[in-house]
């Protein structure tokens, strides 16, 4: 079977490498740091005794893993854990909790230059992988309709 006997595989090939995309279209009810951030390893590089960080293959520069916690109150719990690779030359900060939130273990963020990848996962589903050149303090803590953060107006 030829991939043009599917209709919706033409979006598929016309959909290939990063989209571009908003925080808002990834994380419409916010998201929230939730780990360390650590560097993204080479596999193909890397050895026990000797790991090999990745780099990005347009910018060349070091990929960082940020984990965080999707907002969204619908997610099913294994869906709301994700790690954003932040392409930067040095480890992004995570940025002090407003103080509403100080001692909690969520910090709320933004991502900046975000981009999503489709690729296939293990179980043969549709997957999608994110970066981003940047990470903030989510800009505010007013709440939407949807119960995510919301930019003052």
């Amino acid at each position: 079977m030829s991939p043009f006997d599917n209709p919706r595989s033409w979006l598929l090939l016309a959909l290939q490498g990063p989209i571009a995309v908003s925080q808002e279209m990834v994380f419409p009810h916010g998201c929230y740091v939730v780990g360390e951030i650590s560097p993204v390893l080479d596999f193909e590089a890397s050895t026990r005794e000797r790991p090999v960080p990745a780099r990005d293959k347009v910018t060349n520069e070091l990929m960082w893993s940020v984990p965080v916690l999707d907002g969204d109150p619908e997610l099913k719990a294994s869906a709301k854990s994700v790690a954003v690779k932040v392409v930067s030359p040095v480890a992004p900060e995570i940025p002090a909790p407003p103080a509403a939130l100080a001692g909690l273990p969520f910090v709320p963020i933004e991502f900046e230059g975000m981009t999503a990848t489709p690729y296939v996962n293990q179980q043969g589903r549709l997957a999608w992988s994110y970066k981003a050149t940047g990470m903030r303090a989510a800009r505010s803590a007013t709440l939407n309709k949807k119960g995510g953060p919301k930019d003052a107006e």
